[in-house]
């Protein structure tokens, strides 16, 4: 899908006058930029709109998530509309498949107002941030700062607040986890076993508290970008694994206004648009993370190949965008294909050190005592569950912070042959099912809700402890 955008002295009147100077970019990956890109303009009738609409109600306490700023905020804005059930955005999502980055980015402002945000990385982001811009509806901006990114990368943020006139929320890791990460492990711990871990505390963790303060988020994700992940995501979905400020499954809107949208067109936009870039493109880099894994690329190669280059092609993803991995045994229908005993060929979950695997005997051990040494938390789920799947970053941070607390942290896989005995003994319901066995008695205690971050079960826990 090629780009069609249009420009206006009146709504970008900073273009002539930027003193930033743009790097200039020859190569970037597997095509060419021009020096002289011949793209008809056309004037645009947007105007610099101030709604007369009522301001948002007093908002609830947002825990470490991402606050309006002073300087991003610069008119009123519009009332947010309750939470949509997913098949309503599918239908939205099919309605704008031909539209273009700016309707996409102007119905996203306009439904979400002050409760939605652009993630911003600091490379063809900027885009995303001229579009909202154009628009002339008030918008938010936040990145997350892992602590290792490219000098050229914080260079950029700061043109880009300048350029715009905005401050983009930053959000950081938990310094006290990065230091664990660290001492225990070294600093390019990734480079052996994977940049899962690193990614999760400087990178996932970050954004889910981020995004607890949202209820929709605005990416640049493309379909072009990286083919075993990308390639079908939608203008607009419900996020499929982080939750936002109301909690639960369904929560949190995802928006991708790009999404079919070729690389070069992208570039081509960000040049006539005369933006400020990240200087590293013009060494060759496309795809630009935090410093130690990212790397230039060939003429010829894929921009994902900058990235994370020692591990599978097939799954780069950082865990900003888990739910766009699909496992191979999952079917044409999005179904996963199951096996005959009724368990899916799929690979496990909630895999970690500090969350105990129960087996059968060890969970109906479990139900037999009637004194126990410590409390217990148990999830009944199975792993191609994908509301499970979207739970295991909060769980599996749960468990790390019960412990030494004195709570056992365990899962038992409930689906297949187990299902029937779940069911019958563990109160299963639905994927996942989570209970607390107290001290002191045989019989377990649901967790009676749908949301499932940290906070919400740690006070679970807490209570019942």
């Amino acid at each position: 899908m090629a780009l069609a955008f249009t420009s206006s002295t009146a709504i970008h009147t900073s273009l002539s006058s930027s003193s930033y100077e743009q790097p200039k970019v020859s190569q970037l990956g597997n095509f060419q930029l021009l020096d002289q890109p011949q793209i008809p303009l056309k004037a645009l009738n947007f105007s610099q709109r101030r709604c007369l609409v009522k301001p948002l109600n007093a908002e609830p306490k947002r825990n470490e998530s991402i606050v309006p700023s002073a300087t991003t905020i610069a008119a009123p804005l519009p009332e947010v509309e309750e939470k949509v059930e997913a098949a309503d955005y599918e239908k939205l999502a099919k309605e704008l498949e031909n539209a273009s980055p700016l309707e996409i980015m102007d119905k996203a402002l306009e439904k979400f107002g002050n409760d939605i945000a652009i993630a911003f990385s600091g490379a063809e982001d900027v885009a995303l941030i001229e579009y909202a811009h154009i628009t002339g509806r008030p918008f938010r901006v936040f990145s997350l700062d892992t602590g290792r990114l490219n000098p050229e990368t914080y260079q950029l943020f700061d043109a880009v607040e300048k350029h715009y006139g905005i401050r983009i929320e930053y959000m950081f890791p938990d310094a006290v986890e990065v230091q664990t990460l660290v001492r225990s492990k070294g600093l390019f711990s990734f480079y052996e076993d994977g940049h899962q871990e690193c990614c999760r505390v400087r990178k996932v963790r970050p954004l889910r508290r981020a995004l607890k303060g949202l209820r929709a988020w605005i990416t640049g994700q493309r379909k072009d970008q990286s083919p075993g992940t990308r390639s079908e995501i939608p203008v607009v979905q419900v996020d499929p694994v982080f939750e936002g400020l109301d909690g639960g499954i369904g929560s949190l809107v995802k928006w991708n206004p790009v999404a079919n949208v070729d690389g070069k067109d992208v570039w081509n936009f960000l040049r006539a648009m005369n933006v400020p870039v990240n200087s590293l493109h013009s060494k060759g880099y496309v795809s630009i993370g935090c410093e130690p894994c990212t790397r230039p690329v060939l003429p010829g190669q894929h921009e994902r190949e900058g990235r994370w280059w020692w591990e599978d092609a097939k799954a780069k993803e950082c865990g900003l965008h888990k739910g766009n991995i699909k496992d191979e045994s999952v079917n044409g229908n999005g179904n996963s294909v199951v096996q005959a005993n009724g368990s899916a060929n799929v690979a496990d979950i909630f895999d970690t050190k500090d969350i105990v695997t129960l087996s059968r005997p060890g969970i109906e051990n479990l139900l037999k005592l009637e004194d126990r040494r410590e409390p217990w938390l148990v999830v009944l789920y199975a792993p191609w569950c994908r509301f499970c799947q979207a739970m295991e970053g909060s769980y599996v941070e749960l468990a790390e912070k019960l412990g030494g607390s004195g709570v056992k942290v365990g899962k038992f896989r409930a689906d297949g042959e187990q299902k029937t005995f779940a069911q019958q003994e563990l109160q299963l319901g639905s994927f996942p099912t989570i209970l607390f066995f107290p001290k002191h008695s045989s019989q377990p205690i649901k967790y009676p809700s749908e949301k499932r971050d940290v906070d919400s079960l740690l006070a679970f826990v807490n209570a019942l402890r």
